[in-house]
């Protein structure tokens, strides 16, 4: 009677982690204090709003 859960993985969750590790890299390399580092890592966590809001405005405008 027990149902079986079947988790899927997902590529998007791989290439979503990838790119957070790659935006990390790339902010925290780039900041010149420790906060900006602090910062950095805070916005290679929410990197693809960035990126989509800069995709927006660049069909939008």
């Amino acid at each position: 009677m027990g149902r079986k859960m079947q988790g899927s993985g997902s590529a998007g969750d791989a290439v979503y982690g990838l790119g957070m590790i790659g935006a990390a890299v790339w902010y925290i390399s780039s900041a010149t204090t420790l906060w900006m580092g602090v910062l950095g890592f805070l916005e290679a966590l929410v990197w693809p709003a960035f990126l989509v809001y800069e995709a927006f405005k660049a069909l939008l405008g």
